[in-house]
């Protein structure tokens, strides 16, 4: 059977088409800053992630680890989310570039934030006041999420009243809704059946606290599933109960994005 043949003009013309989108590729890229900043005496190191090909402002969202600190896995979340259009912030909560594999450790830490609810609602007001101010940012469009640690941290940022579109919460512990909050955000939980870490009395209270408080929110509950699903990494730690599930991950990520959305329609 003889070759396949290409008219030289042909070759030419895809060459120099590739030739012309190579630039463009190029730019198409996500880029990242390290941002330093400040919770009154607390010196804080954010990651900022974005899409340099879009032009013109866009939504921001808000990115809270989990207990361990601002490891690798919040910045890809960002990142990830920086891939479909958003500008990202991945927030420090910690400071002094607190990053764990050791629970004790995580656990201490995250104590001494949330031991005083105020003190926490600001730490993470100061992460959503770096993402506002952000060039590329629309301060009109905001959102957070978080996973566990973080995902109780963004219910908190709710609770304090902070004038955003949504928050999401992954695997969070589900603190309840004070009295009288005045909730501007929309919610969207995300928790696994199995969760023992949580317990159904706990869910119930986050339910009726948040309809007593008026607020739009939604509760989506995977069956088979424990704490720690949306990461890979969830049994490496060693603690049980903590165990990824690859289906609730890619559905409930699926899930935020139909979410967000919504909230940042015009």
């Amino acid at each position: 059977m003889p070759r396949p043949r290409f008219h030289p003009t042909t070759s030419l013309l895809l060459a120099a088409s590739l030739m012309a989108l190579a630039p463009i590729a190029a730019r198409a890229e996500i880029q990242s800053e390290t941002i330093d900043y400040q919770d009154g005496d607390t010196a804080l190191k954010g990651h900022l992630y974005y899409d340099d090909s879009i032009e013109g402002k866009r939504p921001g969202v808000l990115v809270v680890h989990e207990w361990w600190g601002l490891n690798d896995y919040a910045k890809k979340r960002a990142e990830m989310l920086a891939g479909l259009g958003y500008v990202a912030f991945a927030a420090d909560m910690y400071g002094d570039d607190k990053v764990t594999t050791h629970a004790a450790d995580a656990k201490g830490w995250m104590q001494q934030i949330t031991s005083n609810v105020e003190a926490w609602r600001d730490r993470a007001q100061a992460g959503l006041d770096v993402l506002k101010g952000v060039e590329q940012v629309d301060p009109d469009k905001l959102a957070a999420i978080g996973y566990c640690f973080g995902g109780a941290t963004v219910m908190q940022l709710a609770y304090s009243g902070a004038d955003i579109d949504g928050v999401v919460s992954f695997h969070g512990s589900m603190p309840p809704a004070p009295e009288g909050a005045d909730i501007k955000a929309k919610v969207l939980a995300a928790h696994g059946y199995q969760d023992s870490f949580v317990p159904p009395e706990t869910v119930d209270a986050f339910e009726q606290s948040l309809s007593a408080a008026g607020a739009d929110w939604e509760l989506v509950v995977y069956s088979d599933t424990r704490h720690g699903f949306t990461n890979p990494d969830a049994a490496k730690y060693g603690i049980p109960n903590v165990e990824y599930n690859p289906e609730a991950d890619r559905r409930s990520w699926a899930r935020m994005q139909a979410f967000l959305d919504e909230i940042f329609q015009d």
